[in-house]
């Protein structure tokens, strides 16, 4: 009986001891989430690809998003629109600015298995320089100038005819693989299966394409590491509404791009997260300096101080843009936040005019000085928002005595005969896309003052032009930066237009997708910088451990 419960008496102390370590654990070891491989992303997109290539996707949004994903460049920007390195590990640029020589990462394979190496950048480049490239001009043109050389077989490097601080922008272009398209005549590219067949070096591969439907599947040979999610899957509709049409339908998990007009009904849908990020552009009011009503700085100073710009933004736009105070947007490493800011304000605008004598003397709404009548044409293409945007500019000049007559025209006309030829007064007009690098100069040097160049104001400084010259002749970033520091200042001093805001792009994404992060964007496929972060599937890992150390338990 004694020795029964002697028994009775250990296994209880046992049972005790046992219960004391569990709540030991429990109290002192922890776990945590971390993400893991698997999971389906669906997003709806408008439109149907045509061209999965880097070299002829440009026309096509679509084309562009399945490129991004599918391949690398040498080169790719980063979120202030510095170059860094891609496919290569790193460069070096000779002290004259002429000789780019780039090392290529040795650890890189394309989707099929085989290994990239210089003959691939060789063949891309040499493709484009061919007079029959079917591809985009602006990027033929700058790489005909430009000699290669591969150096070995993991060394090319490239001879420009002068130094072009903008240079490494062009790497940052899609390479091909050799050992596919080396036989396929530049002229051919066009009709190449490869197209709807391409094999890259990017995170994810095409695993099939169909009439309304892509699926692409994550590269576990990709050298800055295998994404989480191992598929995305694309369901292709005819435009935006029709995509917004699917997402009310459950069809999708996402949307490509949320347009003003579906922006609260997003807002309302509990299972997405809306992002947005500034797009690479900026609208403005470009002024004809060659007309005489423009040629007084004070009247342009004015006529910012009279623009409620954030309105604009807030009622015409729908709170998708960005007020804008340099034509160097804010997120470059060039960028000049301390320039002149020309916030609203109607008294400033009446007192700067009066001020150098611009008065209403008789008294019919419209300040004159000289015989000079502050009015003038503002003219648009037929867009219905930047239809509006001009009659709401019209309404808020008008307070202060201004008269712009608001307008519009089919985008033809436009081009062809006013902008080509500088035949208006003023435009409402925006550049998009604009590459990484801050170059200000195709859009304000007098050279590009011509009906082939985008010096829509004919703007003509001569310290102005020398400042971007120099800018481009240097690889020197420091300098580069003081120089555009100087631009800047004068461009908001002189105001040769008004700028007014950088637009948004918005992206809704099902909350089951976690990690997602978009900054600013130069396209539409630029959403996707970060995907190989995003996951769906998760796992429970002790406190402080791996995700390579023990069994974790994946949840869904």
């Amino acid at each position: 009986m004694r020795r029964i419960r002697l028994q009775v008496a250990i296994t209880l102390l046992a049972v005790a001891v046992l219960f004391g370590v569990v709540a030991y654990l429990a109290l002192n070891v922890t776990t945590q989430t971390a993400p893991d491989y698997g999971g389906t992303y669906v997003e709806g997109v408008a439109g149907n690809p045509e061209y999965i290539n880097p070299l002829l996707c440009q026309p096509n949004p679509l084309d562009q998003d399945l490129a991004a994903l599918i391949f690398s460049g040498l080169a790719r920007a980063n979120g202030r629109g510095e170059i860094v390195p891609d496919l290569a590990e790193s460069w070096d640029i000779s002290a004259d600015g002429i000789v780019y020589t780039f090392y290529l990462r040795q650890d890189v394979v394309w989707h099929d298995g085989a290994p990239f190496t210089a003959d691939d950048v060789v063949y891309t480049i040499s493709t484009i320089q061919q007079p029959e490239f079917p591809g985009e001009a602006d990027i033929a043109n700058l790489w005909r100038t430009v000699v290669i050389e591969r150096v070995d077989t993991y060394t090319v490097r490239f001879y420009l005819r002068e130094p072009y601080a903008p240079f490494l922008d062009y790497t940052t272009l899609g390479i091909l693989p050799a050992h596919l398209l080396s036989g396929v005549p530049a002229e051919m590219l066009r009709e190449s299966k490869f197209n709807v067949e391409p094999i890259g070096t990017g995170p994810y591969r095409l695993e099939s394409i169909a009439a309304r439907r892509v699926l692409l599947v994550a590269n576990p040979e990709y050298y800055r590491g295998r994404p989480y999610v191992d598929r995305l899957e694309f369901i292709l509709y005819q435009d935006d509404a029709a995509v917004f049409e699917g997402r009310r339908r459950g069809e999708i998990a996402g949307i490509s791009r949320v347009l003003p007009a579906y922006l609260e009904n997003v807002r309302e849908d509990r299972d997405l997260n809306l992002y947005s990020a500034p797009l690479s552009g900026y609208n403005a009011v470009y002024l004809n300096l060659d007309k005489g009503v423009f040629q007084d700085p004070a009247v342009r100073r004015a006529m910012m101080y009279a623009l409620d710009r954030q309105r604009l933004v807030d009622e015409v736009l729908k709170g998708q843009g960005i007020v804008l105070h340099s034509p160097i947007l804010p997120h470059s490493w060039a960028y000049n936040g301390a320039v002149r800011r020309y916030d609203y304000s109607p008294r400033l605008a009446v007192s700067t005019l009066e001020e150098h004598d611009w008065f209403d003397d008789d008294g019919d709404g419209v300040r004159e000085r000289g015989g000079v009548r502050l009015e003038f044409t503002l003219v648009t293409n037929d867009d219905p928002v930047r239809m509006q945007l001009i009659e709401a500019i019209s309404e808020q000049l008008a307070k202060v005595g201004i008269r712009a007559v608001p307008q519009a025209v089919p985008w033809e006309t436009l081009r062809y005969d006013m902008l080509n030829l500088r035949r208006f007064d003023a435009v409402l007009l925006g550049f998009q896309f604009l590459p990484p690098d801050p170059d200000p100069y195709p859009y304000w040097h007098s050279s590009q003052a011509n009906e082939f160049g985008v010096n829509l104001a004919n703007y003509n400084d001569p310290r102005v032009d020398m400042l971007l010259e120099e800018a481009r002749l240097t690889s020197d970033k420091g300098l580069r930066y003081e120089l555009y520091q100087e631009f800047q200042q004068l461009f908001s001093e002189q105001v040769p237009s008004l700028l007014l805001y950088q637009p948004v792009y918005a992206y809704a994404v099902s909350d089951t997708v976690h990690d997602v992060q978009i900054g600013p964007m130069t396209d539409s496929s630029d959403r996707f910088q970060s995907v190989a972060d995003w996951y769906i599937a998760t796992q429970r890992l002790v406190d402080g451990a791996s995700s390579e150390e023990g069994t974790p338990t994946a949840t869904p």
